[in-house]
């Protein structure tokens, strides 16, 4: 069996993916705000939408917060720096922003802007996790499927894999039926290894596609 795919995973820059927390400066003019940062990043601006962000996230905005550190990640109109990423993430994370979290936890896991820790990496996955965010519950799963900062432990990753797959991430699906084909965690199961590549082929993904070659779809 090939390694488990260990994707980075990013949450992105989009509406809506701040939901999971409350902020801190509720009321129509902050959501203006937040609004109008937004559609500055998506022009490009990044100059105003730091503008926005910063005074927020200094004044202890989860969103801000967590927007601040994707800017300094992906050097959008700063200095690219992973160090002050992840200072920003964790303020968010803490807060309880589950996007944050999973960045904070990729950083970790990494060694990207911190020093590599497979153990915080594996509690803010945790935490993200639990507030049913795929991509972190994917990563948790490689983490025991690796046996990275953990007793390897493919039934925990099982476990894990199957809650992201069945929200429909891609990465979790071909990862499970690579579980269920080698029967590691799992009773071998070849029907269900084939259903969770075909479900990961119909979106596209060429790990599934090759998969099914070779189990001679």
């Amino acid at each position: 069996m090939k390694p488990l795919i260990r994707p980075l995973v990013l949450s992105l820059l989009v509406a809506g993916i701040t939901t999971a927390c409350v902020s801190q400066h509720g009321g129509s003019s902050h959501d203006a705000a937040l609004k109008d940062a937004l559609a500055a990043y998506e022009r490009k601006d990044y100059a105003q939408a730091l503008r926005v962000y910063r005074p927020l996230a200094e004044a202890g905005d989860a969103k801000a917060q967590f927007h601040l550190g994707v800017f300094y990640e992906k050097g959008y109109g700063v200095a690219q720096d992973a160090a002050q990423a992840a200072a920003w993430y964790e303020k968010a994370a803490m807060q309880g922003h589950a996007s944050a979290q999973l960045n904070l936890a990729v950083l970790y896991d990494d060694g990207n802007g911190v020093a590599q820790d497979y153990g915080k990496a594996r509690v803010w996955y945790e935490k993200a996790a639990a507030q049913n965010v795929p991509n972190a519950q994917n990563n948790l799963g490689l983490l025991y499927a690796n046996g990275h900062g953990v007793a390897q432990d493919y039934g925990t990753a099982f476990k894990w894999y199957e809650k992201a797959a069945m929200q429909g991430f891609v990465i979790a699906q071909v990862n499970l039926a690579e579980l269920y084909e080698e029967g590691l965690g799992v009773a071998r199961n070849p029907t269900l290894a084939r259903k969770w590549y075909e479900n990961a082929a119909r979106a596209g993904d060429d790990d599934a596609k090759a998969a099914l070659q070779r189990l001679g779809k």
